[in-house]
Parts: structure tokens; C-alpha cells; sequence
């Protein structure tokens, strides 16, 4: 369990814990336990597939590693206020890292990634920031608003996952790469609605798009009972995830041209992110938008399918790409 995990992670490692205990964890341990921590946490958003080219899995799982930590301490503590000393802590040991002292072993972890990718703190500070927001905003107003909260808490990674692959980040690059990210974090919301609120008392969906009677009520009753609170709560509702996963489409259509823009090693990687992202976005049409009552999940097959779709798209184009070059 992810609570527990980050508990007892915060009784030896926390603010409150002997510093002389974090000196004993070598830099080369701390990656080990980034990769035990990324390869144990299942996800629909797979982050290390072997698409991922071998001599930076240990970057990934380390950048991993402090996005599933930042996540806990905004998630997992079950009090807004001590989160949010927490993730000021958090933010304490980015900076500290950054200076050339990690303490945390999650930032041992990061430093071999840090300096060999130049990487600096704004990505990791941005990420903070939207779980501190996490703590405070629970209703969004605008769409707009709810767009704010993505760049924060999504497109950081995005951009992240552009510098492990040495891209060079271009403008074009950046543009898609943040639509990617911004969809995958507007579906996560989309499928987790029930849960959000009913265990962190958030809604996501923004209020300038509800236009149903006494919304928030018949929402929370029919999440805790598992079924429709009235007779048109279950269509209102449908029309309602309907019209935003409508919203999140273009992002994915805008994003599906990053990978033409990489380099062999990165195309497949973001192609399985959004490949995955989009795919999950179909699995809620296909659930007849009820997400308001239970969550969707895809299973293996589907994963696996869009593995070998990533894997064959590259590999085509760079069977292409070679004949072109040949024949020239």
C-alpha cells in the first residue's frame, strides 16, 4: 500500500528522522531502490517498458521515484496540513540537491541524472507546486484553470522525459509534448472521478461546465452507493464526462505528431505514453462514460497492444528512412 509505504519511509528518512541515517544509503542503492519502487507500482501509464533504451532506465526510475514520492506526500498523508509541511520539507531537499548535498535517498537516486543531463530544479519545483494546490483547491471554475493545474502537475514530466531521451527540445517538440502530458493527467481525472472524490474530496471537473441541478449532492451519493442517485442522474452525467472527454481529444491529436519529431530512441517511448493515454480515453467511451460509478482499467492485452504498436510504427520508419537513405 502506497500509504503505509511512504510512512514508514517518513519515519526514517523524513524531517523528523536521525540524518545520520540517510549518510549509510550509497548513491548506487538509492537507484537500486528507485528501480524496486518503479517496476512494483502498476499503473495504466507505464513509465519503464523495454522501450525504454536500457542506459537510462535507472534515470527514469529515479525521476520516477520523486514524482511517486511527491505524489504520496500530497496523496497519501490524509491531512492537507501536514502535507503541505511536507512538501515544503520536499521542496527544501530539491533545493539542497541542487547544491550538491542529497540527503533524501530519493535524491541520491537523482544525483548521477542530475549532472548528467544538466538537469535543473524548476521541472521538479513546478510538480510541487501543483501538489501543494492539491492541498488547498479541491473545486476548479474554469477550464482554463484546470489547464493552469496541468502545466504544473503533468507537462514537467513531459519535458523530463525529453532530456533523459537527448532531445533537444525544441519549440515544436515542447508544444506536443505538453498536450501529451496535459491529456494524460485531464484522463486520469476522467477515470478516477469517483475516487477522487470520495477519498480526497476533490472534482476536477471544472464548474463552468455542469449545468446539472444540486450536481455535487446526487454525485457524492451516487459514488457511495454504486449506483444512479435518481432517474436522470446516470444520462446527465454521461452528457457531462462526455463533453469533457471531447475537450481532451484535440490535446491527443495534437501530441500524436511528437513522435514524428524524435529520434529513434525517444519516438516509441512517447508513442506508448500516448498511446496509453488514449486508449484509456477510449475505454471511458466505451464504458459509456460512467466513471461517476466505477473505474475503468485496461488489461494486459491492451497494454501489450500498444507496445507492439509503438515498437512496430519506429521500427517502419526507420526500415523506410533506411531504403530512402539507400536509394539516394
Amino acid at each position: 500500500m502506497a500509504d503505509r509505504r511512504i510512512h514508514e519511509d517518513l519515519v526514517l528518512n523524513g524531517p523528523d528522522a536521525d540524518p545520520s541515517s540517510w549518510s549509510s544509503l550509497t548513491v548506487t542503492e538509492a537507484r537500486e531502490r528507485s528501480r524496486r519502487l518503479a517496476s512494483s507500482h502498476r499503473e495504466n501509464f507505464s513509465v519503464l517498458t523495454r522501450l525504454v533504451p536500457a542506459d537510462v532506465r535507472d534515470d527514469f526510475a529515479a525521476v520516477y521515484a520523486f514524482c511517486r514520492t511527491s505524489d504520496d506526500l500530497g496523496d497519501e498523508i490524509g491531512d492537507p496540513a501536514r502535507s503541505l509541511e511536507l512538501l515544503a520539507w520536499w521542496r527544501s531537499e530539491v533545493e539542497a540537491a541542487w547544491e550538491g548535498a542529497p540527503r533524501h535517498w530519493v535524491f541520491r537516486a537523482l544525483q548521477p541524472t542530475i549532472e548528467r543531463f544538466g538537469l535543473e530544479p524548476e521541472p521538479f519545483l513546478q510538480l510541487i507546486s501543483a501538489f501543494e494546490q492539491d492541498q488547498t483547491v479541491t473545486r476548479y471554475e474554469s477550464w482554463d484553470q484546470l489547464l493552469d493545474y496541468c502545466r504544473r502537475s503533468a507537462d514537467p514530466v513531459g519535458r523530463l522525459v525529453l532530456m533523459l531521451l537527448e532531445e533537444p527540445g525544441t519549440p515544436a517538440q515542447l508544444e506536443r509534448s505538453d498536450a501529451i502530458c496535459t491529456a494524460l493527467q485531464l484522463t486520469n481525472h476522467w477515470q478516477d472521478l469517483r475516487r477522487d472524490l470520495l477519498d480526497r474530496d476533490r472534482i476536477y471537473i471544472p464548474a463552468e461546465m455542469i449545468e446539472i441541478d444540486d450536481f455535487e449532492r446526487r454525485f457524492r451519493v451516487t459514488a457511495e452507493q454504486g449506483w444512479a442517485v435518481d432517474g436522470t442522474f446516470l444520462e446527465e452525467s454521461r452528457q457531462l464526462i462526455r463533453a469533457c472527454v471531447e475537450r481532451t481529444w484535440p490535446l491527443y491529436t495534437s501530441g500524436a505528431e511528437l513522435p514524428g519529431l524524435l529520434g529513434p530512441r525517444a519516438a516509441p517511448v512517447i508513442e506508448v505514453l500516448g498511446g496509453g493515454g488514449a486508449s484509456v480515453l477510449r475505454r471511458i467511451e466505451d464504458w459509456d462514460y460512467e466513471t461517476m460509478l466505477h473505474r475503468p482499467k485496461m488489461g494486459p492485452v491492451g497494454k501489450l497492444m500498444i507496445l507492439a504498436k509503438a515498437w512496430w510504427s519506429t521500427r517502419s520508419s526507420r526500415s523506410t528512412e533506411s531504403a530512402r537513405v539507400e536509394a539516394s
